[in-house]
């Protein structure tokens, strides 16, 4: 097996392994679903840290707003009513004014911040140097721990808009974020290594050899648009040839015999 060290830019990721004879179409696509699964974990670690804390989102009408405000326009925060942590709710306020200050007891709370420790390390950076590989599957298992712990607080639910439930439901809305910056869209997904672009069309021994015991180092990154990549090489400024000729006064002369 192949071992890749899996790097966005100069930024250690995870460890993979992989059969030298892999179609990298199958491979860039393995890197792509574990890369962004890891950033799946992580903003569901990040949002549940919030909900630990303060409770559930605010109905996206009321967030934001004072108490005064709420009065005033007469909202009322229906799934609040209905989404109390097990063992009852104590109040936190949230100065962001996200959610709702129903936060879950102490013994609730630590569930969540227990799993969240849990499915931090599963995805950890730390797995690189302690040579461990991160596979989907263990992805998955720590998507199912985070979902399970949530059902544990929350047997009923959260609010269809609450940003945990839209992303076990696969329903996040990233545009416009940093964090949407972030995912490589599976298509548009590129591996490369020494300076190459690992091309789907191959396999990988097409470019690492025979030698299963191989260890590489792949950097992922989205593909560059085309006019982003290319269209400058055509521009007048980038011929070295026409760029001295502009400056010494002789552009677009054509030179014939007498």
């Amino acid at each position: 097996m192949v071992l890749l060290h899996v790097k966005r830019g100069d930024e250690s990721q995870f460890l993979l392994q992989a059969p030298g004879s892999t179609e990298l179409e199958e491979l860039t696509v393995q890197v792509a679903r574990v890369y962004n699964g890891r950033l799946k974990v992580q903003r569901l670690c990040s949002e549940m840290e919030e909900l630990a804390e303060h409770g559930i989102f605010l109905p996206p009408n009321m967030q934001g707003l004072t108490d005064d405000q709420i009065e005033e326009l007469k909202l009322k925060d229906e799934w609040g009513e209905r989404c109390v942590p097990s063992g009852g709710a104590v109040f936190k306020k949230d100065d962001i004014g996200r959610r709702n200050g129903q936060a879950p007891n102490e013994k609730m709370k630590q569930v969540l911040k227990k799993t969240i420790e849990e499915a931090k390390a599963i995805i950890s950076k730390k797995q690189v140097e302690a040579g461990v590989c991160v596979t989907m599957e263990m992805v998955k298992d720590a998507l199912d721990q985070l979902r399970g712990a949530v059902m544990i607080v929350y047997p009923m639910g959260l609010p269809p808009y609450d940003p945990i439930r839209m992303e076990f439901e696969n329903k996040e809305d990233l545009s416009g974020t940093q964090a949407g910056l972030n995912v490589i869209k599976e298509s548009e997904a590129q591996l490369w290594w020494a300076a190459k672009e690992l091309r789907r069309t191959k396999k990988l021994s097409d470019y690492v050899g025979k030698n299963e015991k191989t260890k590489i180092i792949a950097k992922i990154q989205q593909r560059l648009e085309e006019n982003d990549d290319d269209t400058c090489l055509n521009s007048p400024w980038a011929d070295n040839t026409a760029l001295k000729r502009h400056f010494h006064g002789v552009k677009d002369i054509k030179w014939r015999p007498r």
